[in-house]
């Protein structure tokens, strides 16, 4: 089995956003000009062997770029494959912890995710706080980037030391996924999350064959390690993104847990 954990079925809106431009770029496509069906998204997890992909809404400060109603109906196409992750606006604390309370009651969401780069306010903020106990309360994990940004923001707020070591302090209760990796901070991610036994590292935005040795290491030498498999589609594929994967190293029981095993306990699928 393999879990994808971190995922987007874009809108319109959001993949045309401009922040995007340089991810676009780099991977040498266009946005699309039109919407994209779901059977687009669950065709590419079948071309990569992917069994369940975490879609996630997108809100910020402009407001939502993919609704979390937009991602319950994008599950409901698909609802054997795709599982919803929800977004809200932090501006409006407890408007937010309501949100996020219909999305894991009504809509069966399975964790939240907010990018600290689309507000500029490091996950330390105190807009986050109430969020990270309703977190708690609510048995789902906080899902948010490390690392420097790709789209052209600031990287600041992308730093595991000082900021998800601190919020990790705060509420030890609460499972953090921290998506992209963390590099250039690759190093302090891993010490995070060996730190703390709730702390996770997504691999999204990354192929196999980009991963810094640091963490590559980890996931071969700590038979505990807490590294999951994720994309960022549709910046990168599936099949792209798990080439090379017998390269790493991995022996049975460390393979499974990052493809799927960790994933799986992080998010109670």
């Amino acid at each position: 089995m393999i879990v994808d954990a971190w995922m987007q079925h874009g809108t319109v809106r959001f993949l045309q956003h401009e922040m995007l431009d340089s991810l676009w770029r780099w991977t040498g496509q266009k946005p699309p000009a039109e919407e994209v069906p779901v059977e687009v998204t669950v065709g590419a997890m079948d071309a990569g062997g992917v069994d369940v992909g975490l879609i996630s809404a997108w809100y910020g400060p402009e407001g939502d770029l993919v609704s979390n109603d937009e991602v319950a109906s994008f599950v409901a196409a698909a609802p054997e494959r795709l599982v919803g992750i929800a977004s809200v606006d932090l501006r409006k604390p407890m408007e937010a912890v309501r949100e996020l309370r219909r999305c894991v009651n009504e809509l069966g969401f399975k964790g939240l995710r907010v990018v600290p780069w689309l507000w500029e306010l490091p996950p330390t903020d105190r807009r986050y706080y109430p969020l990270y106990a309703e977190c708690v309360e609510l048995g789902i994990p906080f899902c948010t980037q490390v690392g420097h940004t790709g789209p052209l923001r600031p990287s600041e707020t992308g730093r595991p030391i000082p900021y998800i070591d601190q919020v990790a302090l705060d509420f030890p209760e609460l499972v953090i996924v921290g998506g992209h990796i963390g590099y250039p901070w690759t190093e302090e991610m891993v010490a995070v999350c060996r730190k703390h036994p709730n702390v996770y590292i997504d691999t999204s935005a990354y192929t196999v064959r980009r991963y810094p040795p640091e963490l590559v290491r980890y996931m071969t030498q700590d038979r505990h390690h807490k590294v999951m498999f994720g994309t960022n589609f549709p910046m990168i594929t599936p099949d792209r993104a798990l080439r090379g994967l017998d390269d790493l190293g991995l022996d049975d029981a460390a393979r499974e847990a990052f493809l799927s095993g960790n994933a799986r306990d992080a998010f109670r699928l």
